[in-house]
């Protein structure tokens, strides 16, 4: 297999084999390339958890459960006020 890099992406590989991290092109393909996949793996589940809770929240006002919206707000102002004290 070959890849055709744009003239910067190809100076970015053979910076990180200058800097001595990576020990050739081959190396710092296959570690960006394992990057990728863990992010797409990270990615997939961060919107799975999305739709089961979205399923959830949706299953809850279905049932009445809601909470006003000034109530929701002045939780957020608190929590941030609290964020913000505590740094």
């Amino acid at each position: 297999m070959s890849v055709l890099l744009s003239p910067p992406l190809e100076k970015l590989v053979q910076q990180k084999v200058d800097s001595g991290i990576y020990h050739s092109v081959n190396e710092v393909i296959r570690e960006a390339l394992q990057l990728l996949d863990e992010r797409d793996y990270l990615l997939k589940r961060r919107f799975e958890a999305l739709r089961v809770d979205i399923a959830t929240g949706l299953e809850q006002a279905n049932r009445g459960e809601l909470i006003e919206a000034k109530a929701v707000f002045e939780q957020l102002r608190q929590k941030t006020a609290n964020i913000k004290e505590s740094s």
